[in-house]
């Protein structure tokens, strides 16, 4: 038994439609089973790549989510910056509330009070220490592939709430600027930064 035109434009139909329902089923519940914290830090990286954007000369290069694995380790780079001057990481972090900790801890203490006036504690990593295993893990890669490069790390505090006064910690786009920019640090010729990149992207 043959089906007509109209049959098969139906069932077409239905499978589109079938198919579009289950992809917003999909969104729905990935953003449903989102934790507000990993969702703040999604936000918070996205704001901060901007604002490292609009920072950027004609022959910087940024490349974000950068994962990477050398001598055994593996971890994520938010934002990475390529240019003459070197090559810079700079995490970004996105607490909300009060932060205790010192520079050498090895994890801060956050604070948040809810609209109901509840204080919640939580223990975080600490990020300098985080922006430090980063740049040995990013320095053992390019030495695995015969770049001896030095590299600069910072953290970018979106709400600028950090406990500590750090050369690590940058708070404005002023400070990142001048960062990734200074013309003291050792230069990368260009095809250095390019093999970099390879190597990167």
């Amino acid at each position: 038994m043959s089906m007509d035109s109209s049959e098969i434009v139906n069932i077409f139909a239905f499978l589109a439609i079938f198919l579009i329902v289950l992809i917003l089923f999909s969104c729905f519940f990935r953003l449903r089973i989102e934790s507000p914290e990993r969702r703040a830090g999604r936000l918070g990286e996205r704001f901060a790549s901007r604002l490292i954007s609009e920072t950027l000369e004609e022959d910087d290069v940024l490349l974000t989510n950068v994962p990477i694995f050398a001598d055994g380790k593996q971890t994520e780079l938010d934002n990475v910056i390529i240019n003459s001057y070197g090559v810079f990481i700079i995490e970004v972090k996105n607490y909300y509330g009060e932060i205790f900790g010192d520079e050498d801890d090895h994890e801060w203490i956050k604070n948040k009070i809810t609209p109901a006036g509840n204080i919640y504690q939580k223990s975080v990593k600490n990020p300098i220490k985080q922006v430090k295993r980063q740049i040995y893990i990013l320095s053992s890669l390019l030495k695995e592939n015969g770049l001896n490069v030095w590299i600069e790390g910072y953290i970018f505090f979106v709400e600028r709430n950090c406990p500590v006064d750090s050369d690590f910690v940058l708070e404005t786009t002023d400070d990142i600027y001048n960062a990734i920019h200074l013309a003291t640090r050792n230069r990368l010729s260009l095809k250095t930064q390019n093999k970099i990149i390879s190597l990167l992207s």
